[in-house]
């Protein structure tokens, strides 16, 4: 079957490689269907080229998938109506995060004919054969679906066991050249960046997490090295983003992959996503030597009672020893802190402020943005119980309107005085991240007119 695959524009000068999108791309290929990216995302097509493709060419399905999110949202409800006014409109199917907790909503506002629930890559190819058979679709694990005015949610799929039997993404198929642009934490004016899995899933159950899928699955390690050495000889890449919900999953699984890079001789630099209950000094130093060079860390709240009612399995005494161990190692840390979960205040917000301008190393601007319970996650369900949200609809059409806005409030303060409160922290964490630049900025002009630095190469940014 002819298969096009939508990659949506969220408006950035470069974009994130599509990971969820190239392995469905991948699996469709492997299994002998034409598949065909409709690139929106580097070309900032308007919709309706969208509309105009599909009347200028055929295909039996169009997919899209998209994560939760304001924004996401409104631009799948933009692309849904591009597809459904084309004179050719294919099978429709669309998934994601996003589509996921709440298929239905998801049908009716777009139209769609399936919504694929979870991991999709079992679950495409039940479809498409399904299609080509003209059998009904009700014995497919993990869709939902409209028939005679009905929405019919079929039990969930179980998750992929092994995934090392999933090819890897099909590189080939999307502009590598465009993608590998990507600018990261330390990636210099010559890298070039891809993003990459080791592994699905995570052990961990915060309250505000949207994550459907329980557990971890790692790759294998041999997988994952011999992914590395492909895309460093295909495509020059040196630096590696692993894209994994919590790369740092254990002690033991950090550990085995970063001896692993070491043993293979893989010269990269490498961003990953950690947890601070595992950052310490001895895995950290080996994480330096196999090329990490920034560690995201989701700390969320420097308070131990709010910690507790995310239900985020960290203390403030682990955050700050984890953090001081990362910058001992000389790795940067991100810093990832939200205002507004259960029984937070004014006071719980400054102690993240004070975290920050205490630590920041400086190698990201970092600001506050407001929690958000997005469907699917604990703090939904909780916010519709209090009364606090009615349902989906009114989430996306009310509610949650800008990701750096309150959509549901969960403190004693008014939404004014919430705002205003976040105006007021943001205001102190811009100012100290300008001061540095403009420090650092200072210092090269010295080290250029006082020391006659003649490798300086003029003052830009990446």
């Amino acid at each position: 079957m002819r298969i096009l695959l939508v990659v949506y524009d969220n408006e950035s000068y470069i974009h994130y490689f599509p990971l969820g999108l190239a392995y469905i791309a991948a699996v469709l290929k492997k299994a002998g269907h034409s598949i065909t990216i409709y690139s929106q995302d580097m070309h900032h097509y308007p919709e309706n080229h969208l509309t105009q493709y599909l009347n200028e060419n055929i295909f039996e399905v169009v997919g899209i998938g998209v994560i939760g999110g304001y924004y996401q949202y409104r631009k799948l409800l933009n692309l849904s109506k591009a597809i459904n006014r084309s004179k050719n409109r294919p099978f429709f199917v669309i998934g994601g995060h996003g589509p996921s907790p709440e298929p239905e909503y998801f049908l009716n506002k777009t139209g769609a004919d399936v919504v694929v629930i979870g991991e999709g890559e079992i679950t495409m190819i039940e479809i498409l054969k399904a299609l080509e058979e003209g059998r009904p679709l009700n014995e497919i694990l993990g869709i939902a679906f409209r028939e005679n005015d009905k929405t019919i949610v079929n039990e969930r799929r179980p998750l992929i066991k092994d995934i090392d039997a999933i090819p890897w993404p099909a590189y080939e198929l999307f502009p590598i050249e465009y993608y590998r642009l990507m600018r990261e934490p330390h990636t210099s004016s010559t890298d070039f960046l891809l993003p990459m899995l080791s592994g699905r899933g995570c052990i961990f159950k915060c309250n505000f997490c949207y994550r459907m899928d329980k557990g971890f699955r790692p790759r294998s390690t041999e997988s994952i090295i011999e992914e590395i050495k492909f895309i460093q000889k295909k495509y020059r890449i040196t630096y590696i983003e692993f894209g994994d919900e919590l790369f740092m999953s254990s002690i033991k699984r950090a550990t085995e992959l970063c001896e692993a890079f070491i043993k293979a001789n893989l010269k990269f630099k490498w961003f990953c996503s950690g947890r601070l209950n595992f950052a310490k000094p001895d895995v950290l130093a080996l994480m330096k030597r196999a090329g990490c060079v920034f560690i995201n860390y989701g700390i969320e709240a420097m308070d131990d009672q709010i910690l507790k009612n995310m239900q985020k399995s960290l203390t403030t005494e682990t955050v700050i020893k984890g953090i001081e161990a990362t910058l001992n190692a000389g790795i940067s840390p991100g810093f990832n802190i939200i205002f507004g979960n259960i029984g937070e205040s004014r006071e719980t917000l400054n102690k993240g402020v004070e975290f920050l301008l205490k630590y920041d190393a400086g190698a990201q601007r970092r600001t506050i943005r407001p929690v958000t319970p997005y469907p699917g996650s604990p703090l939904y369900y909780y916010a519709i119980e209090k009364g606090l949200l009615k349902d989906c609809a009114d989430f996306y059409e009310n509610k949650h309107l800008n990701s750096d806005l309150l959509s549901v409030n969960f403190t004693n303060l008014s939404d004014d005085e919430y705002h205003l409160a976040l105006l007021e922290a943001n205001t102190r964490l811009l100012i100290n991240y300008y001061e540095k630049q403009l420090a650092s900025t200072l210092e090269q002009a010295k080290d250029l007119y006082l020391k006659r630095n003649i490798n300086f190469r003029g003052f830009r940014q990446i």
